[in-house]
Parts: C-alpha cells; structure tokens; sequence
C-alpha cells in the first residue's frame, strides 16, 4: 500500500479548488452511518459526505441482520437510499478500511471521519471446549442465511442434529430459534437465502434449548419477539412453573421495567397453556432458565463435534448497583445437543491508528468525539475523528436506536466546527482523491448504482420463486451483477 506521501501529493493536487466544501467520509453503511450521513446533509449545508463499506452493497445489519420474515423492520432501506442519492452524498461499496485504505489516509483525504461499522465479530464464553465443531455463533448463523457472502459456505449441520442449544435470550436468540422451527413453507416466501432454505426443509432438529443465565423476570428478548415464536403453529412450549415463581427483588423489577413485566406474562402464560400434542413429528422449544454454560463435551461416536453443554445451575444475587446478577451454585447437569448457537454478544473489532477499549469493545469517546489513546486522564480528542453506532455504544439496541445516536455524534461535529476546532478551509481532496487513490491499488470501487444493479437482479431472481428477492450471496456473483 502506498504511503501518506501519495495522500499529500494529491493535498497539492487539489488545493487549487476555489470550492472548499467540508469533506466527510462515514465508514459503514448500515443503521448507523446513513443516519449519520442524513444528519450531516441537513445539518451543513454544503457538505459533501461519502459513505463507503467493505461490502457491495449497503444497509449493514438491516440486509443481513435483520430475520427474513421480518421484511416491515427492512422498509427503512427506503430511507437510507433516498440520502445515498442525495446530489452531495455518495455510497462507495467494496473499499475494505484497513486493507484498500488506512484510517490515517482516510483522515488525511477528509476534514471529518465517522467510524460507523458496527461489531462484525463475536464475544467467546472463554471455556473448555469452546472450538468443537457443531458450535457456532449466533452471528455466523445470521449471516448464513441471510445470504452474506462471507458465510454462504458455513454449511451448519441440520440433516444430523436433532437437537439444538442456544445460549442466550434475547432477540437474536430469538429469531435463530424461530427460524430453526418455523414451517419452512412460510420461510419459502420470505428474502431467506436459498442455500439456507434447502437445507432447513431437510433438518433434523425436533428440540431447541433456549438457556439463560437469570429468570423470565430478566428475559432480555422484547414482548413482539416473544409472542412471535410463541405462536408458531404445532410448536411445543415447555417452561418449567417453578421457574417462574418471583422474589421480592424479581417483583421490584417488574414493577419498573414494562418490557419486562409484558414478557414475564407472556412466559407465564405459555406455562400454564397446555396445549393437545399433534399426530405425527412435532417440534419443541424449552425455554431453560437459571443455566450457565460450564464446558462443552465432546462426543464418543463423533470425534470432535459437540455432544453436550455442562451447565451450571445459577441463582441471582443483588450487585452494589442492586441489579441482580447470576452467580453458579455449584450444580451441574448436562444438555445433550448436536448443535449450540451462542448468542452471547457481537464485538467490534479495531483498525491500526484508531484508540480502542478492548475491554469494553468500542472505541473511547465523549459524545462521539474519539478520545486519543495517549491522553491518559486528560481526554485529549483524536480531531476531526468520530464514531458512531455499536462501535461507540456497544452492540445495543435496535435499529432506530441508532437514530439518536447519530444525532449526538452530529451535534459534537457542529460544535467543533463552531469552536474552530475543525479546518473546513483546509484544502482536502475528499471523493476525488480517494478514488483516484484507490485506482492506483486497482480497488474496484461499486458506487450506488452498482448496487441498484444488484438490487434490480435479486428482485428478477426472487420473481422466479414468488420472494421479494433472492440474495446474490458470493462475492462473484455480486461483483458480477453490479457490472453487467
């Protein structure tokens, strides 16, 4: 890769523009960073913001994230494109930050750099037995049948597993759980990937495991995901009552937490419902409560593939904030399984020149303003430098969440433009330079048109199958389409 030096060069290029707009580059092209992107637009008149992605194509979690047959939660596509084809907005597709560009040409290139790119690994559990085969994370497992290209080969084992544990309770726990028993028919019609819908109509799995550390009261899963995979049809719930019985401190919690409250109803009507066992295969999900993974074993008749999670039994305890926390008791069972999912929490990942908490997997910030990892205890900012989304919060919240988000990082860039913190009559070549930088590496650059291109395929190819769309979900296939 060629160095600042080539950057500078083009600085010399460029400075003789008697334009000067304030150039802003967003990285990331999901939730986060077209927010981001919208707010600039509206907020600085003549900005000019580039949002450019590894991937091909846009959107980020809201085209690979987000469960196929929930297609009401995607129409904010609609949205997004509407800012990539604003006159002062482009997306710029296939441009892997770190690779084809580093950040500290990026932040030569622009007076303003927005981090928006999310959490694109895993959080691991750390126990034995963590890498047999047969475990994956919930997020492989997402992207596989969602049709991302990194994952179209993941090829989990359905045909062989009979039964399947996932680790964690909340809406991603969810919606893997609900895709693994929901009638297949159903999916057929949905935007799910078709190398993912070939092989849940030939799955084994009768059983899933739901395990949480604490009780329903802590449920983290929201009321609509809940009811949702309740009423998949000849589905069995079982949920044991005695799980269900409430201390003073689960009391107090419900009281002040309404999502909580709603969920802790719905369970506890699920309990008590009985309903008549169909003729024939059925399929069951067991909402397992107060279980902490331990290990993984592995099978006897298997080498190297998971045949059990040693849980430990959990109680909760009331931390110094008075939250209530699950702490082992030191008894243990065993849940025997061809397959777990670990739901357990993505995790952004750093690139070289960007300060980063890898404790807490995000990068240090005030308000959006990254703090300078020399700075000790003085918060001493990274200028012109900013981050949005789960790489500023953490992998929280839903999609609009990342709404106000972005407002906040907007207002922090307003502010230090008011200040004089920002030099936005600093020459800086911005779209220009880097497409000419990325020419000179050959970096094939899919601008928004390309995708358009992608789009109008997928939806030729879903016409065929009575789907929305059908993924193009290689890398070949979608350099392929945004060409032709």
């Amino acid at each position: 890769m060629a160095t600042l030096g080539a950057v500078t060069r083009f600085l010399r290029r460029f400075s003789a523009l008697s334009i000067n707009p304030l150039r802003v580059c967003i990285v990331g092209s999901g939730p986060a960073g077209f927010y981001t992107a919208e707010k600039v637009l509206k907020t600085q008149e003549a900005a000019q913001v580039d949002v450019i992605d590894r991937l091909p194509t846009p959107f980020g979690l809201v085209r690979s994230g987000v469960a196929p047959d929930h297609p009401e939660t995607k129409i904010v596509v609609n949205q997004f494109s509407r800012v990539a084809r604003h006159e002062r907005c482009s997306f710029l597709g296939n441009i892997t930050l770190g690779s084809a560009i580093s950040l500290p040409e990026l932040r030569e290139l622009y007076h303003v750099v927005v981090l928006a790119y999310g959490a694109e690994s895993d959080r691991t559990l750390g126990i034995p037995g963590e890498d047999l085969s047969g475990i994956h994370s919930a997020r492989e497992f997402v992207w596989w049948y969602n049709g991302h290209p990194d994952y179209k080969n993941m090829d989990p084992d359905l045909i062989n597993t009979h039964t399947a544990v996932i680790l964690g309770q909340g809406n991603v726990a969810l919606d893997v759980a609900r895709i693994l028993l929901r009638p297949t028919e159903e999916l057929a019609t949905t935007d799910i990937a078709e190398h993912a819908l070939t092989a849940l109509r030939r799955s084994s799995i009768r059983k899933v495991y739901l395990v949480g550390r604490r009780g329903p009261a802590q449920a983290a899963c929201t009321a609509k995901e809940l009811r949702e995979i309740l009423g998949i049809k000849d589905l069995h719930i079982h949920i044991q009552e005695s799980d269900l019985l409430k201390s003073p401190a689960d009391e107090e919690e419900l009281k002040n937490n309404r999502i909580h409250r709603r969920v802790y109803e719905l369970l506890s009507k699920a309990a008590t419902t009985k309903a008549s066992l169909p003729v024939g295969d059925h399929r069951e999900l067991h909402f397992t409560f107060f279980r902490k993974p331990d290990r993984f074993l592995e099978s006897e008749d298997r080498p190297g593939h998971v045949s059990r999670v040693h849980l430990e039994k959990t109680c909760l305890k009331g931390d110094e904030s008075g939250k209530q926390i699950a702490v082992g008791t030191g008894e243990f069972e065993d849940l025997k399984c061809e397959m777990v999912l670990k739901s357990i929490g993505y995790k952004s990942v750093p690139v070289d020149g960007l300060p980063f908490d890898h404790r807490r997997g995000v990068v240090p910030n005030v308000r959006g303003r990254v703090i300078s990892e020399s700075s000790g205890d003085s918060a001493a900012l990274e200028p012109g430098l900013y981050v949005c989304g789960w790489l500023k919060r953490g992998p929280t919240g839903i999609i609009g969440t990342n709404l106000q988000c972005a407002e906040e990082t907007v207002s922090s860039i307003s502010e230090d433009l008011e200040k004089g913190l920002l030099q936005p009559s600093a020459q800086k070549p911005g779209r220009d330079g880097l497409l000419q930088l990325l020419d000179d590496r050959n970096v094939r650059v899919v601008p928004f048109s390309g995708w358009e291109r992608i789009d109008s395929e997928e939806r030729r190819f879903g016409s065929l199958r009575n789907k929305p769309r059908e993924k193009l979900a290689s890398w070949d296939e979608l350099l392929k389409a945004c060409s032709d």
